[in-house]
């Protein structure tokens, strides 16, 4: 392995020369623990970022083993040595040095969600940082002097800064991981206890404003549970002094949600949403924990459906057109609602999240005067207040409904939280009540029992990946799209997708998906299931299908399995058999 000093005298021969020239520092340069590796080099200094990796010994580093000792706390450690890195490039103040993205340095440190990523890995021998660099250029001439400054000089700095533990805050590290950890734990903890959630007590649920994520700071109500619903549970790691954890615990069975507008019913569902995630220490939502399986549904006009059996939900339709293999190139709201349950519980949902504001009204509810002027044998629909306890009775699926404007789900509904001004209160008895008082005309229009979601099989020649001379070519374009080959996969209605690099990783999940598993034999969900069973044992690193050796995997952070089968189901092309 070359030294740096062998690198700094490469890119002073370099100098002025046209951009290609970068092209001689790939490869693996070091001085004393320190590795600089560079995998790929662009262009053009317009083009994507060079990638690197710094890796440090951890003879050098010293991060304690307790931080990384399990898996949870590796992906904890991770995570915060991201974020050190990204601010010691901030404090470090670099930038732009010369045309296009020359000098920018970027590594994919999260924002308040603690998720799996590539941009840090830990090992019992060394610590790795995977970084972009765009390298320096003046017009299309290499700058060998600046490269010099930010590879040979800042990046050494930089790694020591943000990977060494004594240069660390280590107190924000182990907080963080603490953090991280009692969250986990509870996770796994609610099944035992019966509950599909739990929300500590003092947690923060509403955002600073609709377009961030952080907390509002100022006159938030912190949470605390009414005393029916207070449960603890106990944590690892003390908060506060306490080795206990109380707050509003959410059961298993058919929770709805009510209250006045603008009180919180659709904020405290959008934290279950993202309860699905570890958080960060002050975000507000880390003591707000949701079951791994919770998959939040709406309507979506317009999106594609593709054999999907949702006749449970919408029966035969004018025409005679049957519904138990639904095909639609622009569904609409109430049958895209139907899909969209039943694709989650095809691979596993086991709790639904609804808000009435993004749900399709007709697929809701029918009320008793309309039922009367449009009779059941005109209506295809079954409305989901008619199917939600079967789906927890015979299919053991709970769901989580916010509903203002609708009283017929009180004779539904195992519990009933009213917020208050942000203040949740049980109403079950209240509503229960009012049921009684109120009796409601309308009849259950179920046509027939709830039977299982039908498996489909994905045929892996629908789901192609390449573009003109590209075989592979797939991109992210934010949150909330995928360029996967020739195909656009439009994920804005896909709620739980927190992150690009969450995005990016769906893309190319689909495309190992289709090369180790679619084999026209194995069901989405056990496609899926063999995904996860690999990222387990292997890492992120095997979704970058151009990824050699140790090479940068790229910007990749781990989606779950839901979003997976939501994009796939979402690709245009795509194709299923049934059985």
């Amino acid at each position: 392995m070359r030294s740096l000093d062998d690198l700094a005298r490469v890119l002073g021969r370099i100098e002025r020369r046209g951009y290609r020239a970068y092209r001689e520092i790939r490869g693996a340069w070091s001085t004393g623990d320190l590795e600089l590796h560079v995998d790929h080099v662009q262009g053009d200094p317009f083009a994507a970022p060079s990638r690197l990796r710094l890796r440090l010994g951890q003879s050098a580093a010293r991060l304690p083993e307790d931080l990384w000792r399990s898996r949870v706390r590796r992906t904890a450690l991770q995570d915060f040595l991201a974020r050190a890195f990204r601010d010691a490039i901030r404090r470090a103040g670099t930038g732009r040095r010369g045309s296009g993205k020359s000098g920018l340095l970027h590594v994919d440190a999260g924002g308040q969600e603690v998720l799996e990523r590539t941009a840090v890995r830990v090992t019992s021998a060394w610590v790795e940082t995977r970084l972009s660099v765009g390298l320096p250029a003046t017009g299309r001439s290499v700058l060998g002097s600046e490269a010099q400054e930010i590879l040979c000089r800042e990046l050494p700095r930089l790694a020591e800064q943000a990977l060494c533990w004594e240069r660390v805050a280590q107190d924000e590290a182990r907080r963080l991981v603490a953090c991280v950890e009692n969250q986990e734990h509870v996770r796994e903890r609610l099944d035992a206890l019966g509950l599909v959630a739990f929300l500590a007590d003092g947690a923060v649920l509403p955002r600073e404003s609709g377009a961030s994520d952080r907390p509002l700071r100022r006159d938030a109500v912190p949470l605390r549970a009414p005393e029916a619903l207070r449960v603890e549970i106990e944590v690892p790691n003390p908060v506060d002094g306490r080795s206990v954890l109380r707050g509003l615990g959410i059961p298993k069975g058919v929770t709805l949600v009510v209250g006045g507008g603008y009180h919180g019913k659709s904020t405290l569902l959008r934290a279950l949403e993202r309860g699905v995630y570890a958080h960060i220490p002050g975000d507000g939502r880390e003591g707000v924990i949701t079951v791994r399986d919770a998959v939040k549904i709406r309507a979506e006009d317009g999106r594609r459906v593709e054999q999907v059996d949702i006749h449970p939900f919408v029966a035969d339709l004018p025409g005679g057109r049957t519904t138990d293999a639904f095909c639609s190139e622009d569904a609409s709201g109430s049958t895209s609602q139907a899909a969209n349950i039943v694709e989650a519980l095809e691979v596993g949902a086991r709790l639904l999240l609804l808000d009435e504001d993004t749900s399709a009204t007709n697929f809701m509810v029918r009320d008793a005067r309309m039922q009367a002027l449009v009779t059941a044998d005109r209506e295809p629909i079954t409305p989901f207040v008619d199917r939600v306890r079967e789906l927890y009775e015979r299919l053991g699926v709970s769901t989580i409904l916010v509903m203002g404007g609708c009283g017929d789900y009180f004779d539904v509904a195992d519990l009933v939280i009213r917020m208050d001004a942000y203040v949740p209160e049980d109403a079950t008895r209240a509503a229960q009540r009012a049921a009684a008082e109120h009796p409601t005309a309308r009849r259950t229009e179920a046509s027939g029992p709830l039977r299982p979601a039908t498996e489909r099989i994905p045929l892996p020649e629908r789901f192609d990946p390449s573009r003109g001379r590209h075989p592979v070519k797939i991109e992210a374009k934010g949150r909330d799209l995928v360029l996967f080959g020739r195909e656009a996969i439009d994920l804005r209605a896909v709620e739980q997708l927190v992150d690009p690099s969450q995005t990016r990783a769906v893309g190319y999940a689909i495309q190992l998906a289709r090369s180790r598993w679619m084999d026209r034999k194995r069901t989405l969900r056990e496609v899926l299931e063999a995904l996860e069973a690999a990222l387990d044992a292997e890492g992120l690193d095997i979704l970058d299908p151009l990824r050699r050796g140790e090479g940068h995997p790229g910007d990749l952070a781990r989606p779950r399995r839901y979003e997976i089968a939501a994009a796939i189901n979402r690709l245009r092309t795509g194709t299923f058999l049934t059985p």
